[in-house]
């Protein structure tokens, strides 16, 4: 009989082997084979009538915090996830625009009235590995077209610096999200095109005067809105709105040059963190395999012991000793291994500190003034619709609403 330490550990684990099997079965891991290919953009394939055009505002993503759950799995940065949310919009706009299915495609700090179709999104995930968005599209009318939820996972040789790849490593979710609007658009007809540009003008006039714009619209119990009737061409309260309109519509184009030089600073800080991301959630999700593995080892490895201790023979009990031990060995390691994945945790929470510093918002000529563009892009939008109020009722003498 095999009294040597060796034998008294086998003895153990031979008893501990059904244990093993059953668990050992549920840790098993698969590989995924990714490309660096992507959903390419649907283009469309001849000019559209200028009638036929419908402008587009997709609204700065929500970064979605509000969704994170607290926990030693979390990867999210809020001062990251705040730049994310302009760069998320800024990428997705240039989607449609190259798509070439639409009239302006403009990146909007809040939902506006003036618009014929808006996008809003969610940031569900990004951690350089995995980008999920939440994506809802409504026109003018209040109809929604859809809500849909796009996930895309980065192959590692997007982040491969000998032979980097072209565009950014989730441009599939952007080409998808693109290519679903523009199946969409192509199923309206021009009069529901017409309408929806008139509407979005009547609503824009009506946040100004809604004595003299109320009667051309109506509201349905479901929140469509639908035309009743239309103002002369040569109404005079109607062209004032029309110029004041195309004044927002250079402001907002003022915002676009924000945005553009706001991801052209953020691009290169960000692909690296994303880089590096990517590679930190690998091997933390390897290191908590490995973790998970040895400690479903290490209490297989006790149990034997356990039973092995339990039973009347001398050797036995010796071997459920030893095999006790090294099960809390095991156990052990799989413990330190979480430990080391907690650091790599804390050095993605370094990353993304310092990646705030590289995204700080820049300062942008305006016509009449120099505007700061902080985190606080809406209020600065806020000031200039109450400038436009102010604005019309110096031209007009009516008492404008709040918009």
């Amino acid at each position: 009989m095999d009294f040597s330490i060796s034998g008294l550990f086998h003895t153990a684990m031979v008893r501990a082997l059904p244990i093993l099997a059953l668990l050992a079965a549920t840790a098993c891991t698969t590989t995924e084979v990714r490309t660096t290919a992507f959903t390419p953009l649907t283009v469309e394939d001849a000019t559209i009538a200028e009638n036929r055009l419908l402008d587009v505002g997709v609204v700065q993503f929500n970064p979605g915090l509000d969704r994170v759950e607290a926990g030693e799995d979390t990867l999210v940065f809020p001062e990251l996830r705040q730049a994310e949310s302009r760069y998320v919009a800024v990428k997705l706009s240039e989607a449609l625009q190259s798509s070439q299915g639409w009239g302006a495609v403009r990146v909007i700090p809040s939902i506006r009235t003036n618009i014929d179709v808006t996008v809003t999104g969610v940031i569900v995930q990004s951690d350089g590995e995995t980008l999920t968005l939440d994506i809802t599209v409504t026109d003018s009318r209040g109809q929604r077209w859809f809500s849909k939820r796009y996930s895309e996972h980065a192959s590692h040789y997007a982040y491969d610096r000998k032979h980097p790849t072209k565009g950014d490593a989730f441009q599939g979710i952007y080409n998808n999200v693109a290519n679903d609007m523009l199946a969409y658009r192509r199923k309206l007809s021009n009069r529901q095109i017409a309408e929806l540009r008139t509407i979005s003008e009547i609503k824009f006039a009506r946040s100004f005067s809604p004595h003299a714009f109320d009667r051309y619209l109506s509201r349905s119990k479901d929140g469509i809105y639908r035309l009743t009737a239309l103002p002369a061409e040569n109404d005079p309260m109607l062209n004032r709105v029309r110029r004041i309109r195309e004044r927002d519509y250079l402001f907002v184009d003022t915002l676009q040059g924000y945005y553009g030089t706001f991801v052209k600073s953020m691009e290169k800080p960000y692909q690296e963190w994303r880089a590096l991301s990517y590679e930190e959630v690998k091997q933390m999700r390897e290191l908590k395999r490995k973790a998970r593995n040895h400690t479903i080892l290490g209490a297989a490895a006790i149990i034997g012991g356990i039973a092995a201790a339990g039973s009347g023979a001398g050797s036995a009990r010796a071997a459920g000793q030893v095999g006790i031990a090294g099960g809390g060995y095991l156990i052990k390691s799989g413990f330190d291994r979480r430990s080391e994945a907690k650091m790599h945790m804390e050095a993605l929470l370094e990353l993304g500190d310092s990646m705030q510093a590289e995204v700080e918002p820049q300062i942008v000529e305006l016509e009449d003034r120099t505007v700061t563009l902080t985190g606080t892009v809406e209020n600065q939008y806020r000031q200039w619709r109450e400038l436009l109020r102010e604005i019309y009722q110096a031209e007009t003498g009516a008492l404008g609403t709040q918009i």
